[in-house]
């Protein structure tokens, strides 16, 4: 019988599975590399999940992913075992860093928002904890759009794209864009302000 397959596959007692995850943070206050990457094959997966979910986007959830592990191996010497485990405080990372790419995608937003008025844009906020829901759920909102809209806004949210920038990357006339980027915007209002609507009710409108 194999007893050395990894314990991402194969279960593990509680106690033996304390004890691991106990070495782990151990080697990671240590600064050990071995460990650290041991950490990585453990927990990454669920770092990634919990990212693409709230997201909706596998590139911004890869990135938050890296993001998460760069901090926790920056900030072990803050790590605290009698605090909690090492998983929890790994999924703690994640949320503020969750947190921090949908105030940064937020704030994209309000940009290409402004500038589609022509107003100038509006000083960014710090996100309030009980807006995090709204910015998730205009995620999902952002993926219903139709397919020219949203590869539009999307360039410009998460590339920070000018709309000028936008025509010279895709071939698309600079009107076209404008007119892209100003249905987008009002389609994805007519959704936010009206929760109890399905996306696809939403859309229907020009």
């Amino acid at each position: 019988m194999n007893t050395s397959t990894r314990p991402i596959t194969v279960p593990v007692p509680a106690m033996e599975g304390t004890r691991y995850e106990e070495d782990l943070a151990r080697g990671l206050v240590a600064a050990d590399e071995e460990a650290f990457a041991a950490i990585y094959r453990h927990w990454g997966s669920l770092v990634h999940t919990m990212a693409a979910r709230s997201l909706g986007d596998a590139h911004e959830a890869e990135d938050v992913t890296q993001q998460v592990f760069v901090g926790a191996w920056r900030g072990r010497h803050g790590f605290r075992p009698e605090r909690g485990a090492l998983g929890a405080w790994l999924v703690g990372i994640t949320r503020r860093k969750i947190i921090d790419a949908l105030a940064a995608r937020t704030r994209r937003m309000a940009v290409v928002d402004s500038a589609t008025h022509d107003a100038t844009p509006a000083r960014p906020a710090e996100p309030a904890p009980d807006a995090v829901l709204d910015r998730v759920l205009l995620v999902d909102a952002l993926h219903q759009l139709p397919r020219t809209q949203r590869e539009v806004l999307c360039l410009a949210f998460y590339e920070d794209l000018t709309q000028v920038q936008i025509a010279e990357r895709t071939g698309v006339p600079l009107g076209t864009v404008k007119s892209h980027t100003r249905r987008g915007l009002h389609r994805l209002r007519l959704m936010i302000d009206q929760p109890g609507t399905h996306g696809t009710a939403a859309l229907t409108g020009s």
